[in-house]
């Protein structure tokens, strides 16, 4: 007598991929395998696991992203830095100096392997 599906809930699941959770993670909710995550997608959404969890984490890509635009618009500075970088090339503008001063102890080595290769 083959063992009892276990209960996998559709909803759930979506709700699970649209937090980016692995396929582990998925399936240690539902305390199951992998394996079984896997065969229960073809059978009940007619697709593979990595096609399923690309159609339903994009939901929460899509919630993450108006979230961060809500703080934005709210005035959340450190959201509005980082999205300016994100989607407008903003960065910011380090500068630097560069010394070319040549330490003496580095003229003395130099003059030694320079007198060094012209005695061998």
């Amino acid at each position: 007598m083959a063992r009892p599906r276990i209960e996998i809930d559709t909803e759930q699941f979506k709700k699970l991929c649209g937090m980016q959770c692995t396929l582990g993670e998925i399936a240690a909710w539902f305390k199951c395998s992998e394996d079984t995550i896997e065969r229960w997608s073809k059978r009940e959404l007619s697709t593979s696991f990595a096609d399923a969890y690309k159609m339903f984490s994009a939901d929460g890509k899509i919630s993450l992203r108006r979230m961060q635009f809500k703080a934005a618009e709210a005035g959340n500075t450190s959201m509005l830095i980082w999205l300016g970088k994100q989607y407008l090339g903003q960065s910011d503008r380090i500068e630097a100096a560069v010394s070319t001063t040549v330490d003496e102890s580095v003229k003395a080595m130099d003059a030694y392997f320079k007198q060094r290769a012209e005695h061998e």
